[in-house]
Parts: C-alpha cells; sequence; structure tokens
C-alpha cells in the first residue's frame, strides 16, 4: 500500500510538470466510472483545468481513432484502459496518456504510456480498490481540499461490488475514513436490503435477492403471508410503509423472520444485518441517501444511455438529479422485463456442465445483460459454481458479453472471457469477478461454440482437481 501511494504522488508530479490547454477524460459509464468522472471534474474545475469529458461502455478501435483525430496533447482514461495498452500506445505515440484504472492488465511492457493501477503493486484490484477510489487518491494528491469526495470513491467500489458488510482492503478503509471524517458519510447498523429508504415494504422483499429470501423473494403472495405470520404492522391508510418506517418491535420481527427463513443456506443467515452507508446531506427518502442506492442509481444513468445525469447527481445538480432519479424508474421497468423474458425463455438456452449460455439477441438491451447476469447468478435459480454467461446485440452489430458466477472468487471470470474471444476476435474487459467482452455478430456462432468447448474443459479441468 505504502509503494502505491508513492506512486500517486510520483504521478501527480508528473501530471502538474505539464501545462494542457484542454484535457480529453474518457471514463467507462458504469457506477464505478460516473464515480471516476464526478472527482476528476471536480478535482479539475478546483485547479480551473479545463477538460471534454467522453463516457462509454467499452474501449474500442473506433473512440481511440475518434479521440486521435482530436487535438488533445493529454488524455486521460478512467476506469479502463489496462487492457487496451498496446493499442493505446500505438494510437497516441505522442501525447501524454494517463490511465487511472483498477482493472487486469494486458501482458504489455508500454513505455511512455502513465500508468496508476494497484496489480503493478500487488494489489488485487477486483476487490481492494476501485477506478473511482484510484482517482480519487490522485485527486486528494493533487490538492487534499479534494477529500470531499471520499464518499464518490466508496460509492464506486460498492458498485463494484467491493463492499461486504464492511470493506475488507486497507485502501478502500483508508478512504472511508476520510469519507466519515469529511462529514459526507455516516455508519450505521441495518438491515442490508436494496430500497430500505425509498420502496414499499412489501416490494423490498418481493425483490430482494440479496439477501435471498426462500419462499419470499420473487413471491408477492409470499410476501403477505410472511409478513401476516410475523404479526407486522405494515400499512399506513392502505399503503405499505417504507422499511425506515417501521416500529423497532417490528423491525426487530422482520429481521428475526428473515434470518430463520434463509437458515440452512449457503450463506450466513445473519448477513441480512450489517454496515450500510448514508449519505449525511441526502434526504432520507432519497434514492440518493444510502450509498447501494446511489450506486444503483448511477448504474440506472448509464444502462439507460444519460450517464450525464449520474454525473449531474455526483456533482449534486438539483435539476440531473431530479431527472435521473425519475429515469430509474425506467431502469426498474428494464429490469423487470429482463427479468420476465429470462424466465419466459429458460428452455432455449444452452446449458452445459457448470455452465449456461443465454442468447438474448435483440430482446434485452446490450446495457443490461450484465445486470441480468448478476441477478441471475444472485438469485438460486441455478448452483453457485454455474458460470453464467449472457449477451445481447448491440447496435452497431456487435454482441455484448458478460459473464458472472456466485463462486467468482473461485474461479477466474476475466481469464476465461479472454481464452473465448481470443479464439474469435474481440475485445474482453472486467476483472476476475465480473468481466465482459464486445464480439462481432458475423462470429457468433464460432463465438458459442468456442464458449461452449471453453467451460466445459474449464469443468472438466474442475472436476479432475476434486477427484
Amino acid at each position: 500500500m505504502e509503494d502505491f501511494l508513492s506512486a500517486v504522488k510520483d504521478f501527480v508530479r508528473t501530471f502538474r510538470s505539464l501545462n494542457p490547454q484542454t484535457i480529453k477524460i474518457i471514463s467507462h459509464l458504469d457506477s464505478d466510472g460516473l464515480s471516476s468522472s464526478a472527482i476528476l471534474i471536480k478535482a479539475f474545475q478546483r485547479e480551473e483545468i479545463p477538460f471534454s469529458l467522453m463516457t462509454v461502455r467499452q474501449l474500442d478501435d473506433l473512440i481511440l481513432e475518434e479521440t486521435k483525430r482530436e487535438h488533445y496533447s493529454v488524455i486521460f482514461f478512467l476506469d479502463l484502459g489496462s487492457g487496451s495498452l498496446s493499442k493505446i500506445e500505438h494510437v497516441f505515440p505522442d501525447r501524454e496518456v494517463f490511465i487511472l484504472d483498477h482493472h487486469s492488465l494486458e501482458d504489455y511492457r508500454f513505455t511512455h504510456v502513465h500508468l496508476l493501477n494497484p496489480h503493478l503493486y500487488g494489489i488485487d484490484g477486483s476487490k481492494e480498490i476501485s477506478g473511482a477510489g484510484i482517482t480519487y487518491l490522485f485527486a486528494k494528491a493533487l490538492n487534499p481540499h479534494n477529500m470531499s469526495s471520499a464518499f464518490l470513491a466508496l460509492i464506486g467500489a460498492i458498485g463494484d461490488m467491493q463492499e461486504y458488510n464492511g470493506f475488507a482492503s486497507e485502501l478502500n478503509n483508508f478512504i472511508l475514513e476520510d469519507a466519515v471524517n469529511s462529514g459526507e458519510i455516516e455508519i450505521k447498523i441495518g438491515l442490508r436490503m436494496f430500497g430500505t429508504h425509498t420502496r414499499p415494504l412489501n416490494k423490498v422483499l418481493e425483490y430482494a435477492t440479496d439477501p435471498y429470501i426462500p419462499g419470499v423473494s420473487g413471491n408477492l403472495v409470499g410476501v403477505h403471508q410472511f409478513l401476516d405470520e410475523l404479526g407486522i404492522d405494515a400499512t399506513i391508510d392502505g399503503k405499505y410503509k417504507k422499511l425506515i418506517q417501521l416500529s423497532q418491535d417490528d423491525l426487530k420481527k422482520l429481521v428475526t423472520g428473515i434470518i430463520l427463513r434463509r437458515l440452512g443456506s449457503e450463506e450466513r443467515p445473519d448477513d441480512v444485518l450489517g454496515k450500510i452507508y448514508l449519505l449525511r446531506e441526502e434526504d432520507d427518502e432519497s434514492p440518493t441517501k444510502d450509498a447501494k442506492e446511489f450506486s444503483t442509481l448511477l448504474n440506472a444513468c448509464g444502462r439507460m444511455n444519460k450517464p450525464s445525469l449520474g454525473i449531474g447527481c455526483c456533482l449534486n445538480d438539483k435539476k440531473l438529479k431530479k431527472e435521473a432519479i425519475h429515469l430509474l424508474t425506467d431502469y426498474k421497468r428494464e429490469i423487470i422485463a429482463s427479468l420476465n423474458w429470462f424466465h419466459s425463455n429458460k428452455n432455449t438456452f444452452i446449458e452445459g456442465e457448470g455452465f449456461v449460455l443465454i442468447n438474448a439477441g435483440n430482446h434485452i438491451k446490450d446495457t443490461m445483460i450484465g445486470t441480468l447476469a448478476s441477478l441471475i447468478v444472485k438469485s438460486n435459480i441455478y448452483a453457485p459454481e454455474t458460470i453464467i454467461l449472457s449477451f445481447a446485440y448491440t447496435l452497431d452489430g456487435h454482441i455484448k458479453v458478460s459473464v458472472r458466477c456466485r463462486k467468482a472468487n473461485e474461479i477466474d471470470l476475466m481469464s476465461i472471457i479472454h481464452k473465448i474471444v481470443e479464439k474469435v476476435g474481440g475485445v474482453a474487459g472486467g476483472h476476475k469477478y465480473a468481466a465482459g467482452a464486445l464480439v462481432s455478430q458475423d462470429r457468433e456462432k464460432e463465438f458459442i461454440t468456442h464458449a461452449q468447448n471453453t467451460l466445459t474443459q474449464l469443468f472438466l479441468e474442475h472436476k479432475k482437481i476434486v477427484s
């Protein structure tokens, strides 16, 4: 960690030695990427450094060539770029390129690219620090007043699944301490369920996937029976209360009931209780109050092709925040439509030993396919070790691929997608816990064949090791 923090200071010194007219920022459009963008925007505004921003879902040749035609002497890549080092160096031989990223590194010996990546210092970027965390450390080293952006780094880390009842890494806890000391974040112990501040209680329980509640999650009738059994006063004037409106007595009944329902599950049944991170300055019933919900709001903006709204939320633009919260409703509808399509078409998927291939084609937006895969692995529909490889068509003739696994800590998903993509061409990205790729639709049949063969071979190798 000390070597990495020292490298951050060197990175800032290198940047300060330049005097760019305008800086080009290229960022990923998920929660981590948008948080990174907002942190750097705030930092550059404080230094009165002019910039231009582009958000992208994946770094491909078209974006690099388009940027090459622009006359920026300094380019920043946020939450992406580490897997495309050779291409970046080839396209920008005479530019000052800075990459702030936590993803796996391409096996390439770069020369003039300025790269700040924890993997270079023996730190696992997939779980110990996010892209937003790295951008925050850069911003803080640039100017200590940027410590006020620490909460955005936490939102990025939560979006990249680096928090579970606390942050496990020293670096993320270092940033958390800044967020608390700056007065932006307060930590409480509560029910770790999505929507506790915004959704009616019946919907919180019906859509509960993390944690999954047997007989309740995905079952509206089961929700009503569950609440009746517990004797919880769940309504006011015929409308369901929000979870934060429950009395302490009813809240205790709910927690006990959930724990009892989860006895015998693979996870610890009491994991429903834990640390939640609340933004002090946000309204109690706003989607921006809970850091986890804030992260989902940012993902909604990115997935619905409105990343500027997400950045506006991070910058506390009241008008854009209102629009983003409205967009969240559309995002939820897309999720429900995706799940309905999934359940109606399960018999069409390719299932093998230890894997499932889900070809959504044009039925699901390519920006939603990763969200669908993540929900499926949390739902207990398939065995925990099952690899879910889902893909959908993009508007420009590609296939957007997402690969997830509930037991991803035992499997390197990034390595798997690389093995598949290297045989059919395309671009792979992500990390060992969640990875994706972009492949030409012209090679769809080859892709499916190679995916089946690779995943089958992986299962056989794993079976051999276990036996």
